[in-house]
Formats: structure tokens, sequence, C-alpha cells
């Protein structure tokens, strides 16, 4: 049985959710939201509450209940909140400056790398070696985010490069004199 499916999502107040068939789209004071999902699962708005049912127990029509659940809870958070994702450059000279749509990194390269930013993207940085990406759409917020990290990962002796806020590198320890 899929737990994450059978759940009982609540809509937020201030936002409106419009179901047409398996489309479904989210409006909130962040923005809006529309995705189509799978044929054979049935979207239901009573009141302020929202299901998602399966026509059968198949281990894919299990699969796919799960993930409508998900992906709906995740558009009604993202008008309502929105998602962020904070990255952090370490590094000697290693820095970060947002001009207009664009992202203009230096990173250890002989360049700077810069780097265009989704139009429904916001991105700041509140000092020079951090950086945060907000927007209502978590797959594109984090996407965006694991890109940026991709130029320049943090490599596991220093522990130099771009990371998430949150993460933790383990350092290790390298080469060691002779005895």
């Amino acid at each position: 049985m899929s737990r994450i499916g059978n759940r009982i999502l609540t809509i937020p107040e201030g936002v409106t959710v419009t179901v047409d068939g398996t489309s479904v789209t989210v409006k909130g004071p962040k923005g809006e939201l529309h995705n189509d999902f799978n044929k054979n699962m049935v979207i239901e708005v009573n009141g302020n509450e929202l299901t998602v049912k399966r026509p059968n127990d198949s281990i894919e029509m299990k699969t796919f209940h799960g993930t409508t659940n998900s992906l709906i809870e995740n558009m009604l958070i993202g008008v309502s909140q929105g998602f962020s994702r904070d990255l952090e450059i370490n590094g000697v000279g290693y820095r970060v400056a947002v001009q207009g749509n664009k992202i203009e990194l230096n990173v250890g390269y002989s360049h700077p790398v810069k780097v265009d930013v989704p139009s429904d993207l916001k991105v700041e940085a509140p000092s020079q070696t951090k950086l945060t990406i907000s927007g209502i759409d978590k797959q594109k917020v984090n996407e965006f985010a694991a890109n940026i990290r991709k130029i320049r990962k943090p490599e596991p002796y220093k522990g130099k490069g771009i990371k998430y806020a949150d993460e933790h590198i383990r350092i290790k320890e390298g080469k060691k004199a002779s005895k």
C-alpha cells in the first residue's frame, strides 16, 4: 500500500486548484503551476482537501500514485511558500556576482564562468561566497542549483569548490611522509 499516495493534501489558504481530468493547475500568491499526470490517476478536490486515487494495485499504478501525490504537494507548497536552495563557494579567490540575469563565477579557472539564469528563477548573492536560488518549481530550483554546483564540485582534500549550504564534505587525510 502506498502511504505517500494515500495522503490527503490540504490546500493552503489563497491557493486555488483546478482539475481537468488528469491536468492540474495550481494558482497562488507566488504564481501558477500546471502539470499533466497519468491518465489512470483520479484526482479529486473536496473543499480544501485534495486526494489522489489509483484504479488498481499493480506495481506501476502504485508508483504513479505516490509520485502524483508528491508532485501535487510540491506544486501547492511552491505557489504558497516557494522553494530556495543555498550554495556556498569555498576557496581562495573564489567568488560569485549576480549581474541582471547572469551569474559570474570565479572558481579557479583561467576565465570567469558566466551562467544565464532562467526567467522563472530568482538568484541573489548576499555575499561574494554565498548564492541563493529561489522559485516556485522545486524541480527547476534544484536542477539549476545542481548545474551551478557541477561547475566546480567540492574536492575532498581541501574542500574547495561550490557546495550546498547544508552539505557536509568529508575531508580526506592526503599523502603522508614516509616513516
